[in-house]
C-alpha cells in the first residue's frame, strides 16, 4: 500500500469522511475525486497536501437544492475542471464547478426515475465521458445504457445484454463497452451499440465467481480491471485467455492488513492510464474478443 487517506490530522475540525464509494484521479494527477454515495457528498482531496480542497453536497443530508445530492455516484473531473456525476435518487445527471452553488448542467427530471432520456433517467448510476465528448449513461431500471451529449441528444440506447443491475458502463475500445452486473453471481459483459454481447465473464462457481462486482474498466493491453465488491478483491481479467491474471485481496475475506480489502467499490489506475487521462484518446485494439 503506497498511500491511504485519511490519516490522523488530514481532516480539519468538523470535517468527516464516511462511506466512500468510487474514486477517480483528476486529469492532472494531483487530486482524487471521491464519491460518498450514502453520505450524499462529492469530495476532492489534494494528494500532496492531503487536504479536502473542494466539496459538493451536505454530509448526511440528502436533497436536490443548492449544495445537495441524493446518492451521487461515479463523480469524475473533466479536463475543463468541472465534475460530472450521476445523482441516482434525484434521477438526474449533474455537472458541478466550485464557483456555483448548484449544477451548471443537468439532465433528467427530479423525482421521476424512468427510462426516457434525456427527459428522464431510470436511476442513473454512471455517467462516463467518451473520447468524442459525449457521455455513456448507465440506468439501473431496465438495464439501459445510453450515449448522449450535453444538449441531451440521444445517439443510441440499448439494454445491457443478460444483466439485471448494470453498473458503470464505459468504453473499452471504439464502439465497444463494458459493464459490471451488480448481482451474485455477478458478471462482466462487453457489448456493442446494437446490444450484442461480445464477451462475458460469468462463472457460477469456483474462484472465478463474482459477488456484486460494481466497476469494470479497460486497461491499455485489452485486459479488464474489476472490483469484486462482496468478494473483497480487485482482479484483472484477460478476455483472450478467459482467466484471472492478477488479484489483490483474499477472496471472500475482508480485512485491513496488507494484501486485504474490505468491500472495494471503486478503482482507477493512476496517470497516464487513469480514466480521465485516456478518455480523450483512442484506445488500442489489441485483438478481437
Amino acid at each position: 500500500m503506497l498511500w491511504q487517506w485519511p490519516q490522523p490530522g488530514d481532516l480539519e475540525p468538523g470535517q468527516t469522511f464516511t462511506i466512500p464509494d468510487d474514486v477517480f484521479v483528476t486529469p492532472d494527477g494531483k487530486s482524487l475525486i471521491a464519491t460518498q454515495e450514502d453520505d450524499f457528498v462529492i469530495t476532492e482531496i489534494d494528494i500532496a497536501t492531503r487536504k479536502i480542497v473542494w466539496r459538493y453536497g451536505t454530509p448526511g443530508a440528502h436533497g436536490s437544492g443548492p449544495n445537495q445530492l441524493w446518492n451521487p455516484d461515479d463523480a469524475m473531473k473533466l479536463p475543463d475542471g468541472s465534475v460530472v456525476a450521476a445523482d441516482i435518487k434525484n434521477c438526474r445527471l449533474v455537472d458541478l464547478v466550485p464557483s456555483s452553488p448548484g449544477p451548471v448542467w443537468s439532465l433528467g427530471t427530479l423525482g421521476s426515475c424512468a427510462h426516457e432520456p434525456p427527459a428522464r433517467f431510470g436511476s442513473p448510476n454512471g455517467v462516463f465521458p467518451l473520447p468524442n465528448g459525449h457521455f455513456l449513461v448507465t440506468e439501473i431500471n431496465g438495464a439501459w445504457v445510453d450515449e448522449i451529449d450535453r444538449s441531451g441528444h440521444v445517439y443510441w440506447a440499448v439494454h445491457v445484454p443478460g444483466t439485471t443491475y448494470p453498473s458503470d458502463a464505459s468504453e473499452v475500445r471504439p464502439g465497444q463497452y463494458v459493464a459490471a452486473d451488480y448481482t451474485n453471481p455477478g458478471q462482466v459483459v462487453v457489448f456493442d451499440q446494437s446490444g450484442r454481447a461480445l464477451w462475458r465473464w460469468n462463472p457460477t462457481s469456483g474462484e472465478g465467481r463474482l459477488n456484486h462486482p460494481s466497476l469494470a474498466e479497460g486497461l491499455p493491453n485489452g485486459d479488464i480491471l474489476l472490483n469484486d465488491d462482496a468478494n473483497h478483491r480487485v482482479i484483472v481479467l484477460d478476455p483472450r485467455q478467459n482467466r484471472i491474471v492478477w488479484q489483490y485481496g483474499h477472496t471472500g475475506v475482508a480485512g485491513r492488513a496488507p494484501g486485504y480489502l474490505n468491500t472495494p467499490d471503486g478503482l482507477d489506475p493512476v496517470p497516464p492510464h487513469s480514466f480521465a487521462t485516456v478518455m480523450g484518446l483512442t484506445r488500442p485494439t489489441p485483438g478481437s474478443w
